[in-house]
């Protein structure tokens, strides 16, 4: 008998989603960094033990809108949860308080007599520990939840035991994907997303939330163990432009040699990265462009 069982992260942004499903299938499928709402779309993650196939979709993370994009990527985070055996609610453990965002999903979800699995992440931040408890006391006297795990994905303390907790909610179901897939996204997807994380690490402020990454070509040579991979990089400003390229090149070089070595160790063999930059003057506000680049929500 198989067992199947699909499961939304949701959560504000920067509580450790992204790096949540990436502990969990044990390889980097989603983008991770100190920027606000580096995830823009759903991103799925797989993992199969024995007979139980767990299926994660990591969400954009809850925030206030500030254009066209950020709305798709909000309704995208809230629809994630219908029609899911599970949600796992990630919380930034060194935040005080909730926020507006998460207090109202979390109200629709009790409603929905949904099963969550509340996660406390960013433990080993927590310099009182009392905190954690008053936390864990408030959240638990507000809401239902099915179980609440404090953890940190940094540490790798506490992410084992999402994993059981999760396999526990699973029914009796085939399961959906190869028992050895971790992810559904397309390998041009994965590539874009590692360029654009090598992005958001080296740019700051509001230069890398403009940007959208697209491979043009990406093939394997026939005569040689070498694969050709052409991006192309779009900001939204000509300014912006002249930082993603750099003085002399410097920038886009050193992004571009960063996120080759993550594309060689991902894909297992010897990358030829080539990147461009263009122009769309603000394409977060242009539903065309935002279709393009297959970041809409398709229920907006």
């Amino acid at each position: 008998m198989t067992k199947s069982v699909f499961v939304s992260i949701v959560g504000r942004t920067n509580a450790g989603k992204s790096s949540l499903l990436n502990a969990i299938v044990g390889e980097k499928i989603a983008s991770v960094s100190s920027k606000p709402q580096t995830t823009r779309t759903r991103i799925t993650g797989i993992k199969t033990i024995g007979d139980t196939q767990m299926v994660f979709m990591d969400t954009p993370g809850l925030h206030k809108p500030k254009n066209k994009l950020s709305n798709h990527m909000l309704s995208m985070a809230k629809s994630s949860v219908a029609d899911m055996d599970a949600v796992l609610f990630v919380v930034d453990c060194t935040c005080r308080e909730i926020s507006d965002e998460e207090t109202e999903l979390l109200g629709n979800l009790m409603k929905a007599n949904q099963n969550v699995i509340l996660i406390l992440n960013k433990i080993d931040l927590l310099r009182d520990k009392s905190e954690l408890v008053r936390m864990i006391t408030e959240l638990n006297a507000k809401y239902t939840f099915t179980s609440i795990i404090p953890i940190s994905v940094l540490e790798d303390d506490g992410v084992s035991i999402v994993e059981e907790e999760v396999a526990k909610l699973a029914s009796e179901a085939p399961h959906y994907f190869p028992d050895d897939k971790f992810t559904d996204q397309p390998e041009r997807v994965l590539a874009a997303e590692m360029i654009r994380e090598k992005l958001l690490l080296a740019l700051d402020k509001e230069v890398p939330h403009g940007i959208a990454v697209g491979i043009e070509r990406m093939e394997e040579r026939d005569d040689k163990d070498l694969l050709d991979v052409d991006a192309v990089i779009y900001c939204e400003r000509m300014s912006h432009k002249g930082i993603v390229i750099g003085k002399n090149g410097t920038m886009l070089k050193r992004v571009a040699s960063a996120a080759r070595r993550d594309l060689e160790t991902f894909f297992q063999i010897q990358v030829n990265l080539k990147c461009w930059v263009k122009v769309k003057e603000d394409w977060r506000n242009k539903e065309g462009l935002i279709r393009n680049f297959g970041l809409a929500d398709e229920g907006v």
